[in-house]
């Protein structure tokens, strides 16, 4: 369960990032800028690597996590490379990774404060 919460955790963390990443830009900044793709196209990698590491019993626990859709988006972006769909890329950024970070919360045991402070 420890390795399932690591990689609910590096998901939930690379939303947030990507989401972060275009939270100033409209659709026009976006498409003419590299660094913004780039940042926000290895964050939805990152999601999709760590949702298809997570185990198979949690995810049968969670069936409203798109588990297939992140992988297969991550696969896209990673094996189709040159052919990736900007378009697509903004909507998963500003839409859907949204509704992502809203369902993962609850699920990504916070640390706790009380264990930092020592004895």
């Amino acid at each position: 369960m420890l390795r399932d919460e690591t990689l609910l955790l590096d998901m939930l963390q690379s939303a947030r990032d990507a989401v972060e990443f275009v939270a100033n830009l409209d659709p026009t900044q976006f498409d003419a800028s590299k660094l913004h793709q780039n940042a926000v196209i290895r964050s939805i990698e990152i999601i999709g690597e760590a949702a298809g590491k997570v185990s198979r019993g949690f995810q049968q626990a969670h069936p409203e996590i798109p588990w297939t859709a992140i992988v297969g988006m991550r696969h896209r972006l990673i094996h189709a490379y040159s052919d990736v769909d900007l378009d697509l890329v903004w909507d998963v950024a500003r839409s859907r990774l949204p509704d992502l970070i809203a369902i993962l919360e609850p699920l990504v045991p916070l640390p706790d404060a009380d264990a930092s402070l020592g004895p």
